[in-house]
């Protein structure tokens, strides 16, 4: 199989967050730089009119300014410590990209070289993680990382997690930051490819195809489903080969070329 990468979406957003991590720690240890040198300036302030006292033997006064010190130098500020918030959005970030990883090696060890697989392209409706093309059809894959057992009614997705005794523990709705469920983000970008290529002649269908990639994604009731849902990489490979489509070389040619034409065309806008 032959791999195009056309952007690499996820390793930006890393690359972005990783970024505003460390400008973060670096404006809070200058915070706390700056604290630390007044605090020990009053403290070294307090020391001297201490000292005095004494050398003028105003005991009272004396007294008052050791506890002063004390009270001082308690009052030391904090050294900063990372931001979790960040480091979880890393983390899930990075698990993201493995999941990714993980299906385009396996979709390389399993399909021949009539299979391309085009990652990270983009149009004005959004991304998609990988494109499929091949003798079997086009189809968009989005790689969701998502333990939790997931049950899908319609566009409406929703995460339920189980403690080990199988009490259900948490239950939250899947979505992105607009809202958009897994199969809404996917069937956005790809009825938007579908149509450029259809004005363009290719009357392709675009299989839309969202794949759960972590060890303890399980699917639980499905009613409705808007987009094929699986948890492995087969489930992808056993759509492609049963596929009733049947792509000339010619035809997977022209549409790689309008494929990378646009994703060339929003990537260079979006930049």
């Amino acid at each position: 199989m032959r791999v195009i990468e056309l952007s690499n979406h996820p390793g930006d957003m890393l690359t972005d967050v990783t970024l505003r991590r460390q400008a973060t720690q670096r404006r809070a240890q200058a915070r706390y730089e700056d604290a630390l040198i007044q605090h020990q300036a009053r403290v070294q302030t307090i020391r001297v009119k201490r000292d005095r006292a004494r050398a003028n033997r105003r005991w009272w006064t004396w007294l008052r300014l050791a506890f002063a010190v004390r009270a001082e130098q308690r009052r030391a500020p904090g050294t900063p410590v990372p931001a979790a918030d960040d480091t979880d959005t890393e983390e899930k970030i990075r698990a993201g990209i493995a999941g990714e990883q993980l299906v385009a090696a396996e979709l390389g060890r399993a399909l021949a070289d009539d299979w391309t697989l085009l990652r990270g392209y983009r149009n004005r409706r959004g991304e998609i993680d990988h494109l499929l093309l091949g003798p079997g059809g086009l189809f968009a894959i989005e790689v969701k990382n998502i333990n939790a057992t997931v049950s899908v009614d319609g566009d409406r997705w929703r995460a339920d997690k189980y403690d080990n005794y199988g009490n259900l523990v948490e239950q939250r709705l899947i979505a992105d930051r607009r809202g958009r469920s897994p199969s809404e983000q996917l069937n956005d970008s790809a009825a938007e490819l579908e149509r450029f290529l259809h004005e363009r002649g290719q009357r392709v269908t675009v299989e839309r195809v969202v794949v759960l990639t972590h060890r303890r994604s399980r699917l639980g009731p499905s009613r409705h489903p808007t987009v094929h849902v699986g948890t492995s990489t087969d489930y992808v490979l056993s759509l492609a080969r049963g596929s009733g489509g049947q792509l000339s070389p010619r035809q997977r040619a022209e549409l790689e070329r309008l494929i990378r034409r646009d994703h060339d065309f929003y990537d260079r806008r979006r930049r």
